[in-house]
């Protein structure tokens, strides 16, 4: 498997600059001159108020929330970083439907723009199933600079997988 599986679909002239910083061992350090500091939501309902401040300012007559929180599990099970999941339960004799956001437990140490590009990509599941263009259109009014901060968020990740920790 490729040490760049975050940046397979980049032109190849992005991942041989990326490629050449790991060599050197510099990428880590560009993304913390980038991004100097972490983010201190690291709790559960510490995430939830975070996400839900972000749905009542851009999303407000979206559907309700009953649950957003980090799991530790995600990115193994489902290879992904966050996840909406549209949850159907029986509550006496009726259906109930319920949205739930879980957000990769690896997002707990980031930067606090890696894990805004997460909750405004999970969130505008809530809008549109899939990534179509209206998707990332929606991306964009939440988080303006949402495809740089996804390419660095995808630079992170390919950081930590192959040289560890970017921020000790």
């Amino acid at each position: 498997m490729s040490r760049l599986k975050y940046l397979n679909h980049y032109p190849a002239a992005v991942t041989a600059k990326v490629e050449n910083l790991l060599d050197r061992g510099e990428l880590a350090g560009v993304i913390q001159r980038k991004y100097p500091t972490l983010h201190n939501i690291r709790s559960d309902k510490a995430l939830y108020a975070y996400v839900m401040d972000l749905k009542n300012q851009y999303l407000r007559q979206s559907a309700p929330l009953s649950k957003i929180v980090y799991d530790d599990k995600l990115d193994v099970l489902h290879q992904a970083l966050g996840m909406h999941s549209f949850v159907s339960r029986v509550q006496g004799g009726q259906l109930k439907a319920k949205n739930e956001i879980r957000i990769g437990a690896v997002f707990k140490i980031a930067p606090l723009p890696f894990l805004r590009a997460i909750a405004v990509h999970e969130l505008a599941h809530l809008r549109e199933k899939e990534h179509n263009k209206a998707f990332y259109k929606l991306c964009e009014y939440m988080e303006p600079d949402y495809h740089q901060l996804e390419f660095d968020l995808r630079l992170y990740l390919t950081c930590l997988e192959v040289s560890g920790p970017v921020y000790a």
